[in-house]
């Protein structure tokens, strides 16, 4: 079911290959009040779920990060949404991005870096980070943003842990994020209608 934060369509499209991801996608969905649309092993999305992204006002993307990058379902589902830049439908939506990997590096900025310029690709808005990181003596694993990321969420999960085991912190730092992402979507679409 839609949730909208005033009048923005939210919608997260994402892979999960273990559940860990999906959980990160659920906290930023719960944050952003927006609607799931998941992209399944064969890389595919379920009917209707391209025109939710059409016309949708904010898009936040989600893949593990494997092999420094994002899944190959998620390549290919960016790959199909040529059909919508062909047509400029994506231009000027407001975008993020998450992303969750076994390592505390695991080159997550990469994966992050593909969404940001998919999105670039579309013509569309990215919104950064805007929490600052937790890198002193005193930071603990459930600490807000202690990836230190800018770009988007991350999260690291240990591969032998379980979705449920995930850290409180990065999943505190995904609802945040996707509260940020809705915020600032809600001030452009006010900005745009007070041009019209």
């Amino acid at each position: 079911m839609t949730q909208e934060i005033s009048n923005v369509k939210a919608v997260v499209v994402y892979h999960s290959g273990y559940g860990h991801t999906e959980r990160m996608a659920l906290a930023i969905a719960e944050g952003a009040g927006a609607e799931l649309l998941v992209i399944d092993p064969q890389g595919n999305l379920a009917d209707g779920a391209w025109e939710k992204l059409d016309n949708a006002d904010a898009i936040l993307f989600g893949s593990p990060t494997y092999m420094g990058g994002p899944s190959w379902q998620f390549k290919k589902f960016a790959d199909e949404s040529s059909k919508a830049w062909f047509t400029n439908k994506w231009q000027n939506k407001i975008f993020g991005g998450f992303t969750n990997s076994a390592s505390i590096n695991g080159d997550k900025l990469n994966t992050l870096e593909y969404f940001f310029l998919l999105a670039g690709q579309h013509g569309g808005i990215w919104v950064n980070m805007d929490i600052k990181p937790a890198n002193t003596k005193a930071s603990v694993r459930d600490d807000l943003n202690r990836m230190g990321s800018s770009i988007g969420a991350m999260a690291q999960t240990d591969a032998d842990a379980s979705p449920e085991e995930m850290s409180v912190g990065d999943l505190e730092t995904a609802r945040s994020y996707g509260r940020r992402v809705v915020r600032l979507a809600q001030q452009f679409l006010q900005g745009k209608s007070s041009q019209l």
